[in-house]
């Protein structure tokens, strides 16, 4: 994606969230934009200096990627089951970054510690149990690639923490173009 194009998806996402918190009209973005109509995941990220605030998102789509950020904003600002009893208010607005994570399709991987830290986010399913990490986790928090696994299985997904060792198991590797700014300065 180039600058224009992240910056118009990080404006969606900046007036989604401001509306769904103000009690104001919730946009509803179009776009002439072949990039901005693809239809791929994404995942929206709200954080309160460094405090994550709600991280909402999906692998597929059925709807343009301009849409499916909308979508996202507002489930991340309302809906992220984490922070109900702590939800966005208005005057934190100002406080808040956004994060944009574009997704690559899922690739099943027989090998999970062909991951590249930093690079590949992983989706871990077992049964009805499943599990996901954005490529960025794994900067962030400095873990091994089985660290990266391990915590995925045990803290999101439900599963023991050596579950991706396990062929029953299937781990999925992904790319995301990720992109960011501070909520006021969108």
């Amino acid at each position: 994606m180039n600058d224009a194009q992240k910056r118009t998806l990080l404006t969606v996402a900046r007036d989604t969230v401001k509306a769904v918190v103000t009690g104001g009209r919730v946009p509803e973005p179009k776009s002439d934009d072949p990039d901005l109509n693809a239809h791929c995941g994404c995942f929206v990220t709200l954080k309160n200096k460094g405090r994550l605030r709600g991280c909402i998102g999906q692998f597929t789509a059925e709807k343009p990627l301009i849409e499916l950020v909308a979508e996202m904003a507002q489930a991340s600002a309302t809906g992220d089951p984490r922070f109900f009893a702590n939800p966005i208010t208005p005057r934190e607005l100002k406080e808040l970054d956004i994060e944009i994570s574009v997704l690559s399709p899922l690739q099943r991987t027989d090998d999970p510690l062909s991951l590249q830290l930093g690079v590949d986010g992983i989706y871990i399913k077992k049964g009805r149990a499943s599990g996901c990490f954005l490529p960025q986790v794994a900067t962030e928090t400095g873990w091994s690639k089985e660290e990266f696994l391990s915590y995925c299985c045990a803290h999101k997904a439900g599963l023991a923490a050596d579950a991706w060792k396990d062929p029953d198991t299937e781990v999925y590797l992904f790319t995301a173009d990720v992109f960011g700014a501070a909520f006021k300065y969108i």
